[in-house]
């Protein structure tokens, strides 16, 4: 990347020219290739999978077509009455006319499936509608179409809602979220640079990266299972670490100018070392993003390569395009500078280095006071539950969420989430031998109903739906489909030759938790330990390493302590615009220590680096840590500042999971840059001392040396963090 970078300093047009003929050849890729979205995974070695293995063998696919659950209900009277059949007939006259409509079974008819489509009491109606093909195979806009006609037809006398995964295709995020974070970011650059130019510079060259990326992700769809949400969470991610980037080399840019170098000398000499710095942090994420492919699970395989593929793009246009643009630009890079902007080289110094002062002076004081406060945004995570949201808490209106209160209502909570058993039966056997395992079932306290045994067209098995007495959500239902599996139906087919396995949507989803948390230390170790591995190389330091990898971990538990808080417990739901409390995903955790892990080792090189060349120059620790801070204290607050923003403008979308992702991401960061690197480990530094930097002998002969960034720290850099710290805390 070093001869790139440095050809796109000397021939910055070309490399412009070049970029944006990149650009187009991957966007055209992306309209001619590009892939659809879905939210399918597979659980191997899982009894969820077995149970839908059979389900599409001998049932094909039940409970797994494509398809869209209509209900409706009046305000008053019943589902009987003439004006509600008449409003049905119209519903489903239009649903026909979708040319990807196979069939809508009429709640009226004689259809088998209809079955049970009306409540008891006659109040609600549900009318099923399945599709022609796969769910990535129904046109977007039939799936439009569909949603129109379900909102249409409500009024203030009929109450129609829609249930259906397919619904989420056209769901998305809206475009406001983008604009906040990107709003704020130009806010905290006019203010760090104080130049119109030089702070769009950065979210001009973020967003063509992260709208190349989301290009590549649309491509990778074709051969991967991307989520309907991944490029959504993929901008989020990519937009924080694009600004980011391009923030890191416009500075360091900037003080090269200040300090008196021809605008092009400075270019050459940012991408060497900003730019060094950007390509180690951006393959540090990539690479922690990519560690998910350990959990192999397509699933998350997908949300690694959306993600990794924006880091990547973001991160060549930071060290690429941007490089040439200001090469290009000069020191009109720096024009248009605003009424406050002063000329001074190192401004940021100094109250860095008063900061690190202070916190030299009560070392345990400040570090036990950071740890406190971490711990205790983590505490809330010792009684995290994981699931997946589900139609229930999206906002009132909501066509899913009105179908989802409208099956409570008439049909009992549990009807929005049944478990599906499915009795393998022995060679020759009859579907009485599930007599027992009915009976078992229906017994059960969390049951509200077991259907009798139906036995598929070739004998070998038999389907029973079962129905909690609570929702998907609910505790309970957990502690249901444990009791069921451990309690009810082994004694219930014992003896019989029936294999039972329990399967449907919230049974895939309690496995999938337990696939992910199973797979767990294997992830941490396998991250971790590359991160670790890395720094001590970098770094030549055990204990710097440990502390930085040990530290990402207090930070990922902050985050998930205060996701459990908001939407677990459900403080501070009103203000953040969440509608329903519930379980917090099972793939966020793993998800969230990917990304942040690369993340915070971005901070600790971007602040320990410095502490180490100070510590190679003078062997004095205290200063090191000083003029550490003082040298890359505000642009790593900034930075933070700037991702944080970016994550949690996208908790005001609609969308629960971007909500969750936002919130948890935002806390992550502003925990890890405040809280851990800029108070914790310069506290614990200075406690440890010069052992900080320990390496046995041995391991430093066998280890090459590798830099980051080779210049010495700047002369006001250091003249600042050379003051007295009696003299920077302003006292004698």
């Amino acid at each position: 990347m070093g001869r790139v970078s440095r050809w796109a300093v000397r021939r910055p047009i070309l490399a412009i020219v070049a970029w944006l003929a990149a650009v187009l050849v991957v966007f055209g890729a992306a309209g001619a290739f590009g892939g659809q979205y879905n939210d399918t995974f597979t659980l191997p070695d899982t009894e969820s999978a077995r149970a839908t293995d059979v389900l599409t063998d001998e049932f094909g696919g039940f409970g797994a077509r494509t398809s869209v659950d209509i209900v409706y209900s009046p305000t008053t009277g019943t589902v009987d009455d003439a004006e509600v059949k008449a409003a049905y007939a119209q519903i489903k006259a239009d649903i026909e006319q979708l040319e990807s409509v196979e069939a809508v079974v009429d709640p009226y008819g004689d259809d088998p499936q209809a079955q049970g489509a009306i409540s008891q009491d006659r109040t609600v109606a549900r009318s099923t509608v399945t599709f022609t093909g796969a769910q990535d195979e129904i046109p977007t806009a039939d799936i439009v179409a569909l949603k129109g006609i379900i909102e249409d037809a409500g009024s203030d006398t009929l109450e129609v809602g829609g249930s259906g995964q397919v619904l989420d295709f056209v769901g998305g995020e809206p475009p406001s979220s983008e604009a906040i974070g990107i709003g704020v970011a130009i806010v905290l650059l006019i203010l760090t640079f104080g130049s119109l130019v030089a702070a769009g510079l950065p979210i001009l060259t973020a967003l063509l990266g992260l709208g190349t990326g989301l290009a590549l992700v649309t491509v990778g769809a074709k051969f991967l299972d991307i989520a309907t949400f991944g490029p959504t969470l993929a901008a989020m991610i990519g937009l924080g670490v694009g600004i980011d980037y391009a923030l890191f080399v416009i500075n360091r840019h900037r003080q090269a100018v200040l300090d008196g170098r021809d605008p092009k000398d400075a270019a050459f000499e940012t991408v060497a070392t900003a730019g060094r710095a950007v390509v180690f942090a951006g393959t540090t994420v990539i690479i922690a993003l990519l560690g998910l492919f350990v959990l192999n699970i397509d699933f998350m395989d997908g949300l690694a390569v959306a993600a990794a593929l924006t880091v990547l793009t973001v991160m060549l246009t930071a060290v690429t395009l941007l490089p040439a643009v200001i090469s290009l630009l000069g020191r009109r890079t720096y024009s248009l500078r605003m009424p406050w902007a002063r000329g001074e080289a190192h401004p940021e110094g100094r109250a860095f280095a008063r900061h690190a002062a202070n916190i030299q002076r009560r070392p345990w004081a400040w570090g036990v006071a950071a740890l406190a406060i971490v711990l205790a945004l983590a505490f809330p995570v010792l009684d995290m539950r994981q699931g997946f949201p589900d139609a229930g808490g999206k906002k009132e209106g909501d066509i899913q969420r009105t179908a989802y209160d409208l099956i409570s209502e008439g049909f009992g909570p549990g009807a929005n989430g049944p478990f599906i058993v499915v009795a393998e039966l022995p060679e020759g056997g009859e579907v009485a031998l599930t007599d027992a395992l009915v009976e078992g079932l229906q017994g059960d306290p969390g049951v509200a109903f077991a259907s009798p045994a139906n036995p598929s067209e070739s004998g070998a098995a038999a389907l029973i739906q079962v129905q909690p007495t609570t929702g998907p959500q609910d505790v309970e239902t957990a502690e249901l489909l444990d009791r069921l599996r451990a309690d009810v139906i082994p004694p219930a087919v014992a003896g019989t030759g029936v294999v039972a396995s329990v399967g449907g949507s919230t049974a895939v989803i309690a496995d999938f938790g337990q696939v992910l948390t199973d797979a767990l230390p294997l992830l941490l170790t396998v991250v971790v330990g590359l991160g670790f591995l890395a720094l001590v190389l970098l770094f030549r330091s055990i204990l710097v390493p440990l502390i930085g990898a040990a530290t990402s971990l207090l930070s990922l538990g902050a985050a998930l302590g205060a996701t459990v808080a908001v939407f677990q417990w459900g403080h501070l739901n009103e203000l953040l615009g969440i509608t329903a409390t519930g379980p917090i995903l099972p793939f966020l955790p793993v998800m969230l220590f990917a990304i942040l892990f690369g993340l915070s080792m971005d901070y600790q090189v971007f602040l320990v680096s410095r502490m180490q060349e100070e510590w190679m120059r003078t062997s004095d620790n205290r200063a090191s840590v000083r003029r550490g801070l003082a040298g890359s204290g505000r642009v790593v607050a900034v930075a933070a500042a700037i991702m944080a923003s970016v994550f949690l403008a996208f908790v005001a979308g609609d969308d629960t999971t971007i909500k969750m992702f936002g919130l948890a991401l935002g806390i992550a960061v502003l925990v890890d840059a405040f809280i851990i690197r800029l108070i914790f480990v310069p506290a614990l530094m200075t406690v440890i001392g010069p052992n900080s930097w320990w390496l046995p002998a041995w391991l430093g002969r066998v280890l090459p040396a590798v830099h980051i960034e080779a210049e010495e720290l700047e002369a006001e850099a250091a003249e600042i963090a050379d003051l007295d710290p009696a003299e920077l805390t302003g006292r004698r």
